[in-house]
Formats: C-alpha cells, structure tokens, sequence
C-alpha cells in the first residue's frame, strides 16, 4: 500500500476498517489525532472546518469536535476515550448529534512505523451490521480520504 491511497476494508459484519499510509513519523501523526491546534487543520472533508474541537486526553476523558460544513450544515460528534497509548494506539467510542449513525461505535486506532512511514488503521466496530452498512452507504469513504489528504498537508508541512 502506498502514501495518499485509503483502503477500505470490511473484514466482520460490524467492522469498517480505514488504512491509510502517511509519510511522517509515529508520534507526529499521533499528536495530529489528540492536539486540538492540529486536529482544527485537518479533520473533515474539502469544504468542511472544525468549529468546535474539545480533547481531555486521559482514560475516562471525552472529546468533542462539532464541523461546519457546506450551506451551514453543522455534524456534532463525540465520545470517551477508552485506552491511550502513545504513539501506538487511541480507543474511543464515537456517536453522532442527531443519530446522523445511529447509537455508538467502537473505533480502535493504530499507528505502526517502518522506515519514516507511518501506517494509520482505523476500525470502526458498529452495533449491527445494518448500522454499519448505513455507514457504507454514506459518502464516509470520500470524505476521509478528502480528510487524510488534508492530514497529509499538515504533516508535510511540520
């Protein structure tokens, strides 16, 4: 897999999984997924900013991250994290303002590094599979990989 290419995979019946190389190492990729300063460059899809970005990095601490959007269209989202481990892995439950996806999701970062690459893996464990075929049926895999190149600007230019 190379740099700037998003994989999708759906390996169980609730699980989406986004794969993604970055050229950069480890920790700066980790700091662009838990800083605030970096996350309000980056997350969202082309056409989307990040209004309100809140991050109490601890166990038991939550996040918050409310994104505008074309025409005004605000999309809140939140959730608790559930272990850190810096820089290898973030575990996180999600849900969405408005049951945009119904109920929560599970979403289990990891961030491997081999030779100044970084690979970033996503799974996002949903509660059915019909919650997570709603997903699918989203434009979730354009606006990530719109989001990741994003990500991919802001670490190119650290």
């Amino acid at each position: 897999m190379t740099a700037k290419t998003l994989r999708v995979t759906t390996p169980t019946p609730t699980d989406i999984v986004l794969t993604r190389v970055f050229n950069a190492p480890r920790h700066l990729v980790f700091d662009t997924l838990t800083k605030p300063e970096l996350l309000r460059r980056w997350f969202g899809a082309r056409g989307w900013r990040l209004v309100e970005c809140e991050v109490e990095l601890r166990v038991g601490g939550s996040w918050r991250f409310v994104s505008v959007g074309p025409d005004g269209l605000r999309m809140g989202q939140g959730g608790v994290y559930r272990e850190i481990q810096a820089p290898d892995r973030l575990v996180y439950t999600e849900s969405y303002d408005d049951q945009w996806v119904p109920g929560e999701s599970l979403v289990t970062t990891v961030l491997t590094e081999r030779a100044g690459l970084t690979t970033l893996q996503t799974t996002l464990r949903y509660s059915s599979p019909e919650v997570r075929d709603l997903v699918l049926a989203t434009p979730m895999e354009r606006g990530v990989g719109e989001s990741y190149d994003r990500l991919d600007e802001v670490l190119a230019s650290r």
